[in-house]
């Protein structure tokens, strides 16, 4: 069985998402772009942490990561990504709101989960077999597994800027015990991986 990670890009001061985020700013005002230069502006540089975040069996996340859309669904929505997500693989989204799974081109799955972390998480490992289980954001979601104990590797992404406001990593996490596993500078960016300690 794959164990649990998490990627996810953050700001100096702990942000992963900027402020008043939006369909035109889905990562909230001045966090797009900024956030995820590394990924985009040098990605040779930056080639074996993509495949990381990119390799794994089955991903959850949450709804706001999904799509703008509160309340009851709007089934024309099919997520930020286009017909052809970069997941390739089934993908757990967590809301309060029954839809049926959506299928899009490329092997991405996403399936709506209603009853929770933990039953997203158990879907997750069945669909991943051996391989590993990506908690891939947002803020919100990744803060639930962290404070449940439920992932076994965070992998940040460290992007030089400063937001200032926006959505927090760590925000109601407890106290956490990680161990160190490495950490590789970039132009724009400084990849930290720490293994949580049970």
């Amino acid at each position: 069985m794959g164990i649990v990670t998490c990627d996810i890009s953050v700001s100096v001061d702990g942000y992963v998402a900027g402020p008043n985020q939006s369909l035109e700013n889905p990562l909230g005002e001045r966090a797009e772009n900024r956030l995820h230069a590394w990924m985009f502006e040098t990605p040779e540089e930056n080639a074996a942490e993509v495949a990381a975040i990119t390799g794994a069996g089955a991903y959850i996340m949450g709804r706001n990561m999904f799509g703008p859309i509160r309340g009851e669904w709007d089934l024309e929505w099919r997520g930020w990504w286009g017909e052809e997500p970069p997941y390739h693989a089934p993908v757990f989204v967590l809301t309060h709101h029954p839809r049926e799974p959506l299928t899009m081109a490329g092997g991405t799955v996403f399936h709506f989960v209603t009853d929770g972390i933990e039953s997203a998480l158990a879907a997750a490992r069945e669909a991943a077999g051996d391989r590993d289980v990506a908690i891939a954001g947002g803020a919100a979601t990744v803060n639930q597994y962290l404070a449940a104990g439920l992932i076994d590797e965070l992998r940040l992404h460290v992007s030089r800027v400063l937001l200032g406001a926006g959505e927090r990593l760590f925000e109601g996490v407890p106290d956490t015990d990680l161990e160190h596993v490495s950490t590789r500078g970039a132009s724009l960016v400084d990849h930290l991986t720490y293994r949580i300690r049970r």
